[in-house]
């Protein structure tokens, strides 16, 4: 029984921060629900997953349209979320295979729906929530929900990047990697926007350097971290790498634009990297 509710409320968790985009709103909400189902007679509930799911579903969409979302931004030396897979597994970004694989790609591309397209999209492809329910939550028809998931679903089809730019993203990260680790200063500047920013997180501390040149001066720390198993994190570029016991050892994470490196994220405490959801070594 108990296994039962903490899989409910893991799956109650994950549908609010897909909304949410925020895993301190998401417990809120999450706590809020559990709250009153304890207020609840439960014997009256005749579809538990039902009740609860509309109940976050309602939450979360009364959180969405007060403006109280609490945005997850690294502050100080915190780190930001990552959600990191191999790159011979299916990618966050694949719309073919949402499900649980949706990481904060997927959410970066859900800000720009409306705040009832956002849970009415969530629910029905993500958790594959009837539209009838979802009309329900959302005080509508469920032939209204239904064209307004479809309204969403073309707003997030419109917004995600084509295969072919993911490639050629990579394609710019490799061609960075080989030149730090080769030390080729003018092949590193080729592929840097000229304000770059590269925020290393290590045992000391958060430092961030900014600027093509000093970014290619410290390029090293990068090419150092480089030599492990090409990843995608949070839809985009990335490299992780393990001590030969297993052992989380570094994680780089990319932004390209328009052929150039804007941002680049290393992590190299192998203390925090300890406590992040990374897949395991292969």
């Amino acid at each position: 029984m108990r296994s039962a509710l903490l899989t409910r409320r893991d799956r109650l968790r994950a549908v609010a921060h897909r909304v949410l985009g925020s895993h301190a709103d998401a417990e809120d909400v999450v706590q809020e629900a559990w709250l009153r189902l304890s207020r609840q007679d439960t014997g009256t509930i005749d579809n538990l997953d039902g009740w609860l799911t509309t109940v976050v579903g309602r939450i979360s969409l009364d959180v969405l349209r007060s403006g109280r979302t609490r945005p997850e931004v690294a502050l100080d030396d915190q780190l930001p979320e990552f959600t990191v897979t191999l790159d011979d597994t299916p990618a966050p970004e694949d719309l073919v295979a949402l499900g649980d694989s949706v990481g904060l790609a997927l959410l970066t591309v859900l800000d720009s729906l409306r705040p009832d397209e956002r849970p009415a999209f969530v629910l029905h492809d993500v958790f594959v929530v009837p539209h009838g329910e979802i009309g329900t939550i959302l005080g509508m028809s469920a032939d209204a929900t239904k064209m307004l998931t479809s309204r969403a679903r073309r707003k997030v089809q419109a917004a995600q990047q084509p295969a072919s730019a993911g490639r050629q993203q990579r394609e710019v990260v490799q061609a960075f990697l080989a030149a730090a680790r080769d030390g080729q200063f003018e092949q590193l500047l080729q592929v840097l926007y000229p304000e770059v920013k590269f925020t290393v997180h290590t045992p000391d501390g958060r430092f961030v350097t900014l600027g093509a040149t000093e970014v290619a001066t410290r390029a090293r720390v990068a090419g150092s971290a480089a030599r492990g198993h090409a990843a995608t994190v949070n839809g985009r570029p990335g490299v992780i790498s393990w001590s030969e016991d297993g052992t989380p050892l570094s994680l780089l994470a990319f932004i390209v634009a328009d052929g150039r490196i804007t941002e680049i994220t290393a992590v190299i405490d192998t203390a925090r990297l300890a406590f992040m959801d990374l897949p395991d070594p292969v």
